[in-house]
């Protein structure tokens, strides 16, 4: 079964406008179905998989004229797991610049790998987009269903294959991250302490919903902060990880020199930790259900196109609150509890921020709001 995925329009819209489309994402998440997908609405197409390496030699170190031979009379061109072409940027950039009336899409699994090979020829000459697990949305259209597998979407997440095959999920997630994720990392610049990684990345699961501190994880992992901080970027840009940083206007009172931590997918976090246990037997199902929650929304306002600020607010006083965004000026904050009902904002927020809006998201309510 093929679930439609909410991208799919927007890459649409931008399909034939005389630039590149270019589609990042992580390992297994569906570029390849995606875009397969879409190849079949267009007959005169080509679909070029760059694992195949004599299709890498077809698109490595070629002129303008060459490439536009090899590809032929179509209108379209998916080059998919581009980062494997040496120079892919210089080459993408020879065909938009000189077959205009060709459509082409490349996808990558990395965004350091492919986006640093093409962000300079590519100037100008691209639209981006990320493509993250499914949306909880994307699974069902009927929210009973989606209520109904709400806890196994959080112990097991959202990648294509766990939703697919949900009998064999766990080992699916073990594979997906022992032998997918952070290999992208590891291959970066020729990483090579893959223990370092694993150790970080339970550290960072263990601190989902709590403030980061480099400091701490240095300590903890025997390394300096600035290491610490290259590996959590490499981690950020394979599309493991993403970060929160705190809303700081009123700085005698808010805090702002600190981060939060979340996975794209919780089913891997899980993984990481080697925890698939029930909800009713955990000890961590608040700091699950803050990333589910906050994960979500992060995606759906990637594949919508909603340009918002996102923060987490705290003062030191430690009033809080988990999620906030910021669109046109305007803010709202959102305290994510699985049992909590509403309740009302912080006095500081209230009195700080006196035109913002304040929720309570819960299992009941959460259906809107991802």
């Amino acid at each position: 079964m093929i679930y439609p995925r909410l991208l799919e329009k927007r890459i649409k819209n931008h399909l034939f406008k005389g630039k590149a489309v270019v589609i990042y994402g992580a390992r297994r998440v569906g570029k390849t179905t995606l875009v397969r997908k879409i190849q079949t609405e267009y007959r005169r197409s080509l679909y070029l998989n760059c694992d195949e390496p004599d299709v890498r030699l077809a698109l490595t170190d070629k002129t303008s004229t060459e490439l536009i031979d090899y590809i032929g009379e179509k209108d379209l061109v998916i080059i998919d797991e581009a980062q494997r072409v040496r120079n892919i940027g210089l080459t993408l950039k020879l065909l938009v610049d000189n077959a205009p009336r060709l459509q082409v899409i490349a996808t990558g699994s990395s965004s350091f790998d492919l986006s640093n090979k093409t962000r300079e020829p590519l100037t100008g000459r691209a639209f981006e987009f990320h493509l993250a697990p499914f949306l909880l949305r994307e699974t069902s259209r009927n929210p009973l269903v989606l209520r109904r597998l709400l806890e196994a979407r959080l112990v097991f997440g959202l990648y294509p294959e766990v939703i697919v095959s949900e009998e064999d999920s766990q080992e699916m997630l073990k594979t997906i991250y022992k032998s997918y994720l952070y290999k992208d990392a590891l291959e970066y610049q020729g990483l090579k302490n893959p223990e370092l990684i694993e150790k970080l990345l339970v550290a960072l699961s263990l601190q989902v919903g709590s403030e980061v501190s480099y400091t701490e994880l240095a300590s903890l992992l025997g390394v300096d902060q600035k290491t610490v901080a290259s590996y959590i970027r490499l981690l950020e840009q394979a599309f493991i990880i993403f970060r929160l940083p705190p809303l700081s206007r009123n700085l005698r009172k808010e805090i702002s020199k600190s981060r939060k931590i979340y996975f794209f997918d919780t089913g891997v976090r899980n993984a990481i930790i080697n925890n698939f246990n029930p909800l009713s037997l955990r000890n961590d199902a608040g700091q699950l259900w803050e990333n589910f929650v906050i994960a979500e929304r992060f995606k759906k306002n990637e594949v919508l196109g909603r340009s918002v600020n996102c923060y987490f607010w705290r003062t030191w006083s430690q009033q809080e609150i988990d999620y906030v965004e910021e669109e046109g000026g305007i803010l709202a904050g959102w305290e994510i509890k699985w049992e909590s009902k509403g309740k009302k904002p912080p006095k500081a927020w209230a009195e700080t921020y006196k035109n913002s809006s304040y929720q309570v998201i819960n299992k009941n309510n959460f259906l809107e709001f991802v």
